[in-house]
C-alpha cells in the first residue's frame, strides 16, 4: 500500500499523496505525471513518506523525548528556544534510521545512479517537504532544511537524518506552537530530486502573478548566477523579469528588465567539509543578465502551464510560486519546485476592493534619502531603527523597530514578526525577507547594498513603499496620510470614464480602480525618470561636448555600448507597456513627448540639442519637432518605442497622441514620420489621435479630424490659450478657470463636430477631476470619454451614473 510505503518514486506521486509524501514532494509528483507532456522539465527522484517518518520517531522512543524537552518551553524568549530546538536536534540526530529505511533509500539512491549516470553517484538534491494530518490549513514553507550536491548512497542517508532533525529548527518550533500545532501531528517526508547543474548557470525564483499589487497577467522572475538558495535566502540582489501572460503565446512580451548586481555565486564544493560554498562573480558576468529573453519567455510560458493546471485542480484561480534552475551543462531548463502562492490569495474580499493609497507628506520638509531598493508592498512605516549582522543579537530586539540587516531567513521570524518595517543590504522582491514581509503586511525596502553602513540603531527613519517599484529610506519620522478608496459594484455610465497614469510602477495597482482605461499616459514622465537622456545625446553619443555628462550618461547605458540609442527605446518601451499591459485590452491613449526645449534642455546632454527661446511654452514643443531635421531622430527612437510595445509584445491597445498640433498640414507631416519609422496609421488597428489644446484644433476641427483618429482635450493649454494668459504666471492666476464661458464654449463647439463626424473625443484635462460641474457639462455635451486622477474615479462614475439618470 502507498500508504505504508517507506519510499516513493516521484512519479508515483501526485497532488492527492500530500499527507503522505508533503506538499512539495506531490507537486513535484504531479507535475512529472501531468506537466512534463507539456514540455515543462521537472527533474526526477524519490521520496521517504511520512509512515516512514512517523514509524521511525515511535520505533525510536523520540516523541516521548521530544515532548518532555518541549513541555515548558515559551517561544517569545529566543534564548529558551534556540537550546530546546538545538536539544531536540541532537536527540534525533543520536538515534540512526531503522535499517529498513536504510535499505529502502539505497535501493532507490542506486537506481537514480543507474538511470541518470550509468551506475556512477549521481549528485542529487535533498529537501524536507512537512506535512500534517487533518491540518489542511498549515504551511511549513522554508522551515526545514536543504541540502544540495549530496553524492553518494551514505551522504544521501547523512543527508535525509539531518531533514528529520530540521523539524524542529527553532523557526519550525515557533511556528507550530503559535499556530497550535501539536508536534507530534507533524512529520517529514524526504525529496531526493536529481541535481540540476545550475552552479554552472544559472536558478531562482517564478511568481505567476505580480507579488505586489496582486496583478494576475504578470509573470515575475528572479535570477542569479549559480545554485538558488541564494535568490530564495536574499543572499544576492537578482536579475529581474516582468512577463505578460495575455499576448505570450504568440508575441515576446518582457515588459521589464532589471539588472541585479549578483556579487556572488553558489556552486559545487571540491573538497573540504561542505557541499557548496559561495564565490565572487566577475565583473563582466555581473553586467549581463544571467539568462536569455528566450530562456526567461520559456519559464514564463511554463508558469502559465503550471498555473492553469493547479487552478483547473483546484477549481479556481490558484497564482503559483516556482524555482527554477539552468543546468550548465546541458543548457537545460528546469523546474525544480512549485506550490500556491500564499500572499495575495489570502487577502480578503474587503481587502481586494479596498484601493489603499499612502503618501508622504513632504510641505516644507527637506527629505534625505539613507537607503534605496525594491519596495515590498505599497505603505509606508517608521520607527527607530535596529542594526542587527547576527542571529545572537536577536535577542536585543524590541516591538515597533525597523529591522535592517544584510539579509534574513526564516531563524530570522520571530523578531520580523515585531518590526514595523524591514531594510535588508540584499534580496529581491521574491527573497525570504520580502515574502514574510508581504505575510506580515509591513513595508520592506530590500536590495538597499549599504543600508547597515548608512543607518545606525538608534536613528529614527521612515520607509516608503508608496512610490512603485522602488523603495526608500528616509532619516527622521516624516508625517504620512493614508487614503482607502471602496472599490465595490459601481453603477454603469454610458460616458466612458477613464484614468490618468503618471507613473509606470503604479500602474499594476491603479488597474483594480473601474475604469474604461487610460485617458491620458505622458511619455514626459517615463523620460524624465527611467530614460533621463535626451534622446539626440544618445545618437550623437560621440559627440557629446561636456565630458562630465558624457560619462554620466556612458554609465548609464553601459549595457549598450554597441548601440546607445536602444537605450532610450527599451526603457520607454518598458514603461508604455507597463501601463498598456495593466489595463489591456482597455485603451491605453499615450501622449507622444511634450517637453518644451528648455525642459527637454534639463535632460542629460539636452543642453547640446535645444535652442534657448523667449516663450517656450508656445515655441518648439509637441508636433512642431517631430518632423523637423533638428529633432527627427530623436522622435524614430519614440516610434521605435511605441513599434515594440504593439508589435513585439503584442499591446496593440496602444493608442500613440499627438500633443501641441498647430495646423492639420504639421499633423500630415506627423502622420507621414511616424510611418517611415514602422508606426502606420490603420495597420494592425493602429489610430493616431490628436491633443485639441489649441484654439486652431477647434476651428478647424473638421480638417485636422480628417487626419487622426480622435481627440483628446487638453483643457489646461486651451484655457491658456483662449484667455491669453500664461497659467505658471502669478500675477494673472486668478483668471485661470476652465468654466470660463469661453472655454467652455469651445469644447462644446469641438464635442459636436466629433460627434457629426463619428470620431472619438474625450477630455483629459485636469477640470473635471477637480470640478464635479464641469464634468457634468461635459456629459450634458455628449462627450465620449472623461479621464481622470485616480482618486476622482469612483465618486465621478457615481455623479455622472445619477446625472445621466436624470437625462431620461
Amino acid at each position: 500500500m502507498v500508504q505504508e510505503s517507506l519510499v516513493l518514486r516521484l512519479q508515483e506521486v501526485d497532488i492527492t499523496h500530500v499527507p503522505i509524501v508533503g506538499g512539495k514532494n506531490a507537486s513535484l509528483g504531479e507535475m512529472i505525471q501531468s506537466l512534463t507532456k507539456l514540455g515543462v522539465n521537472i527533474p526526477g527522484g524519490f521520496a521517504t513518506t511520512a509512515y516512514a517518518f512517523r514509524a521511525y520517531m515511535k520505533q525510536t522512543g523520540l516523541n516521548d523525548t521530544i515532548r518532555e524537552i518541549l513541555a515548558k518551553l515559551d517561544t517569545t524568549n529566543v534564548t529558551q528556544l534556540r537550546d530546546c530546538g538545538a536539544q531536540c536536534r541532537r536527540a534525533i540526530m543520536s538515534k540512526p534510521f531503522p535499517k529498513e529505511l536504510q535499505d529502502a533509500i539505497t535501493d532507490y539512491y542506486l537506481e537514480m545512479c543507474e538511470k541518470y549516470r550509468g551506475g556512477h553517484d549521481v549528485d542529487v538534491a535533498v529537501r524536507s517537504s512537512a506535512t500534517a494530518e487533518d491540518l489542511p490549513n498549515a504551511s511549513f514553507a522554508g522551515q526545514q532544511e536543504t541540502f544540495l550536491n549530496v553524492h553518494g548512497v551514505q551522504e544521501v542517508i547523512n543527508a535525509c537524518h539531518k531533514c528529520y532533525a530540521s523539524l524542529f529548527t527553532d523557526r519550525a518550533i515557533s511556528y507550530r506552537v503559535n499556530m497550535g500545532f501539536d508536534h507530534n501531528q507533524v512529520a517529514l517526508s524526504v525529496g531526493v530530486q536529481l541535481m540540476v547543474r545550475s552552479d554552472l548557470a544559472a536558478s531562482g525564483v517564478m511568481f505567476s502573478i505580480d507579488t505586489e499589487s496582486g496583478f494576475k497577467n504578470a509573470v515575475l522572475i528572479n535570477g542569479a548566477y549559480g545554485l538558488g538558495e541564494n535568490v530564495v535566502q536574499g543572499a544576492v540582489n537578482p536579475d529581474e523579469f516582468l512577463v505578460f501572460k495575455p499576448t505570450l503565446k504568440q508575441c515576446k512580451p518582457i515588459l521589464e528588465k532589471r539588472l541585479g548586481s549578483k556579487e556572488i555565486k553558489m556552486i559545487y564544493d571540491i573538497g573540504g567539509g561542505k557541499t557548496v560554498k559561495n564565490v565572487p562573480v566577475s565583473p563582466a558576468d555581473r553586467l549581463r543578465f544571467c539568462i536569455t529573453e528566450d530562456q526567461v519567455l520559456t519559464l514564463a510560458r511554463w508558469a502559465v502551464i503550471i498555473e492553469e493546471h493547479y487552478s483547473k485542480h483546484h477549481g479556481r484561480f490558484c497564482a503559483m510560486d516556482m524555482e527554477w534552475a539552468l543546468d550548465g551543462e546541458s543548457k537545460t531548463l528546469y523546474i525544480v519546485q512549485a506550490r500556491p502562492e500564499t500572499v495575495v490569495s489570502q487577502r480578503s474580499a474587503a481587502q481586494n476592493n479596498t484601493l489603499t493609497t499612502y503618501r508622504l507628506k513632504t510641505d516644507g520638509l527637506k527629505l534625505k534619502r539613507v537607503a534605496q531598493g525594491s519596495s515590498v508592498g505599497s505603505s509606508v512605516g517608521q520607527g527607530v531603527a535596529h542594526v542587527i549582522h547576527n542571529l545572537q543579537d536577536m535577542k536585543l530586539f524590541k516591538a515597533g523597530q525597523v529591522l535592517v540587516t544584510n539579509k534574513t531567513d526564516p531563524d530570522w521570524e520571530p523578531i520580523m514578526k515585531l518590526a514595523s518595517g524591514i531594510v535588508t543590504n540584499f534580496g529581491g522582491r521574491t527573497c525570504h525577507a520580502a515574502i514574510i514581509a508581504r505575510e506580515l503586511g509591513i513595508p520592506a525596502v530590500v536590495g538597499c547594498g549599504t543600508a547597515t553602513e548608512e543607518i545606525q540603531t538608534g536613528d529614527e527613519v521612515t520607509l516608503s513603499c508608496a512610490s512603485g517599484e522602488r523603495g526608500a529610506v528616509y532619516q527622521g519620522l516624516i508625517p504620512f496620510e493614508k487614503e482607502e478608496i471602496l472599490i465595490d459594484v459601481l453603477p454603469q455610465t454610458k460616458t466612458s470614464i477613464l484614468m490618468n497614469v503618471g507613473n509606470p510602477q503604479d500602474a499594476f495597482r491603479l488597474s483594480t480602480v473601474p475604469c474604461g482605461g487610460v485617458g491620458l499616459a505622458r511619455l514626459e514622465f517615463i523620460i524624465a525618470n527611467h530614460v533621463k537622456v535626451h534622446p539626440l545625446a544618445l545618437v550623437h553619443f560621440d559627440q557629446l561636448q561636456d565630458l562630465k555628462v558624457k560619462q554620466e550618461i556612458g554609465d548609464l547605458t553601459k549595457l549598450y555600448e554597441s548601440n546607445r540609442p536602444q537605450y532610450f527605446v527599451d526603457h520607454l518601451a518598458s514603461g508604455i507597456a507597463l501601463i498598456a499591459a495593466a489595463f489591456y485590452p482597455r485603451p491605453v491613449i499615450v501622449r507622444m513627448s511634450d517637453f518644451k526645449s528648455n525642459e527637454y534642455a534639463n535632460l542629460l546632454g539636452g543642453a547640446q540639442f535645444e535652442p534657448s527661446e523667449e516663450n517656450p511654452m508656445i515655441g518648439w514643443r509637441g508636433a512642431s519637432r517631430y518632423y523637423h531635421p533638428e529633432y527627427k531622430q530623436g522622435f524614430a527612437l519614440e516610434c521605435q518605442a511605441f513599434k515594440k510595445v504593439r508589435q513585439e509584445m503584442g499591446l496593440v491597445n496602444v493608442i500613440p497622441m499627438i500633443p501641441f498640433c498647430r495646423t492639420p498640414l504639421e499633423g500630415k507631416k506627423v502622420i507621414q514620420e511616424m510611418a517611415s519609422n514602422g508606426l502606420v496609421q490603420g495597420q494592425n488597428g493602429l489610430q493616431v489621435y490628436c491633443m485639441c489644446e489649441i484654439p486652431s484644433n477647434v476651428l478647424l476641427a473638421d480638417e485636422f479630424l480628417d487626419v487622426f483618429d480622435g481627440f483628446s482635450i487638453g483643457s489646461n493649454d486651451l484655457t491658456q490659450l483662449c484667455l491669453g494668459l500664461d497659467r505658471d504666471s502669478g500675477i494673472v492666476s486668478e483668471l485661470f478657470d476652465e468654466r470660463s464661458p469661453a472655454v467652455k464654449k469651445l469644447i462644446s463647439s469641438v464635442i459636436q463636430t466629433a460627434l457629426r463626424r463619428g470620431k472619438k473625443i474625450g477630455i483629459c484635462g485636469q477640470a473635471p477631476s477637480d470640478y464635479p460641474e464641469f464634468a457634468r457639462f461635459l456629459v450634458q455635451e455628449g462627450i465620449n470619454s472623461i479621464s481622470l486622477n485616480s482618486d476622482s474615479v469612483v465618486k465621478t462614475i457615481v455623479d455622472i451614473a445619477a446625472l445621466e439618470k436624470s437625462f431620461k
